[in-house]
């Protein structure tokens, strides 16, 4: 019997919700935190507007999207600069403007309609880029798992954490039945911790000097045109990775989300959510792959979930020995279990290509996608002036200009797929 599937709109028992809700913050936690620490941002300030700024999202998209929305890492880089040469609140600053960007592109969006999306965006591209996010994230997870370097070997307490922790991923979700099939990637993170406790590896002293309760550090963000200046490019190119996320948790939850509730209010949430982050302190927000791989697996798409999961990253920005703890779970713990979820992600892209019914004995096809995946995965970089497209952002954009200018090719079923999306 196949997995039961929890529907966007469904409201599960609280005893179900909290441990799904754990689940779900347990996989963005490390990449949430990660970024204020590498910026010098305050992490307990990170994982309040984390919550809100989902919670935000959420209300504005009205309950229809199942997105968590984390520390974007887009602006690390931006944010490191602005702060060295002005100061942290500049760069706040700059990130409450990205959130204004945000609304201004989804204005337009709400006047021009989104029937060009299915002209730009066909399967072909769609699909491609899906494959891009996730195996874009694989460096990630594979060296988040130890398992990058001149030598690594079993004898390596990282590599049998992170092995461990896979493997009883892997093994919870297929054996598993019932509620457990659905948790198991938080089944996953409990054993490989307790594992790496018996190897040695977790430290406890953070938890011992943590404050049982402590209101997060908030800071005042500041304007500047220069710091503005900056940050504003990396707009565009976290509005294109909106646009692939957003295929990828509709592509996952069998959901048009661009129609409803509209890009539009999906754009407009993820710029409000920015916004508020900048005005609290906070990094910038996006969605996150880590959640929709989790959804992916367990087939639990409740927005409701995803509701409980925000608002305990609320409550943990306040309580500070639980959020200590948290931060002790050793990294190659969450490589192990990033390793299946980002996997996931690629495979809902190929999954995408083969229902469309993609041809690739079609050049037209086969050429879009093989740059797409060269592009994204390679992580090429172009600069216009100031302005640098990376990544998938690049490989998005490439994809959609081949798209437009490649002629459609009749004599192929496959490209007929698409061909009526092509300008």
């Amino acid at each position: 019997m196949s997995q039961r599937q929890v529907d966007v709109h469904e409201k599960l028992p609280l005893i179900q919700m909290l441990p799904l809700g754990f689940q779900h913050l347990f996989a963005m936690f490390g990449a949430t935190v990660l970024v204020p620490l590498l910026t010098g941002l305050p992490p307990a300030v990170a994982l309040f507007t984390s919550g809100t700024g989902t919670l935000l999202f959420i209300v504005i998209t009205q309950g229809k999207v199942p997105a968590y929305l984390g520390s974007s890492f887009a602006f690390i880089a931006p944010i490191i600069a602005i702060s060295s040469m002005w100061g942290i609140a500049y760069a706040l600053g700059g990130a409450m403007v990205v959130g204004l960007i945000y609304l201004l592109v989804s204005l337009l969006i709400s006047q021009i309609g989104t029937r060009w999306i299915d002209r730009i965006l066909p399967p072909v591209v769609i699909g491609s880029v899906i494959i891009v996010i996730g195996l874009g994230l694989a460096g990630v997870g594979v060296d988040m798992a130890g398992l990058t370097g001149d030598n690594v070997t079993f004898a390596s307490p990282s590599v049998r954490i992170s092995l461990f922790t896979l493997a009883v991923t892997i093994t919870a979700s297929v054996l598993l039945k019932g509620f457990l099939a659905v948790i198991p990637v938080l089944i996953g993170i409990f054993f490989g911790y307790i594992f790496a406790i018996a190897q040695g590896v977790v430290d406890f002293s953070v938890v011992r000097e943590a404050a049982w309760i402590a209101i997060p550090e908030f800071t005042t963000p500041r304007f500047s045109f220069a710091a503005i200046a900056m940050m504003a490019p990396v707009a565009l190119v976290t509005i294109a990775e909106h646009l692939g996320d957003v295929m990828v948790i509709g592509r996952v939850t069998g959901k048009d989300f661009f129609r409803n509730p509209g890009l539009h209010k999906t754009l407009l949430g993820d710029g409000v959510a920015t916004a508020w982050a900048g005005l609290f302190g906070g990094p910038p927000n996006t969605t996150y792959g880590e959640n929709v791989g989790v959804m992916a697996i367990t087939r639990v798409y409740s927005v409701w979930v995803i509701g409980t999961a925000a608002t305990l990253a609320v409550l943990l920005s306040f309580f500070s020995k639980f959020s200590a703890l948290i931060t002790t779970i050793p990294v190659p713990v969450m490589g192990g279990v990033s390793i299946v979820l980002f996997g996931v992600i690629a495979s809902s892209g190929i999954r995408t290509l083969v229902e469309s019914g993609i041809d690739f004995s079609a050049k037209r096809n086969l050429i879009i996608s093989s740059v797409i995946l060269i592009l994204g995965i390679g992580g090429a970089q172009l600069a216009f002036g100031d302005f640098q497209l990376h990544g998938m952002a690049l490989a998005t954009v490439v994809g959609v200009l081949l798209n437009v200018v490649l002629p459609a090719e009749p004599a192929h079923v496959g490209a007929s797929q698409d061909e009526g999306t092509a300008v």
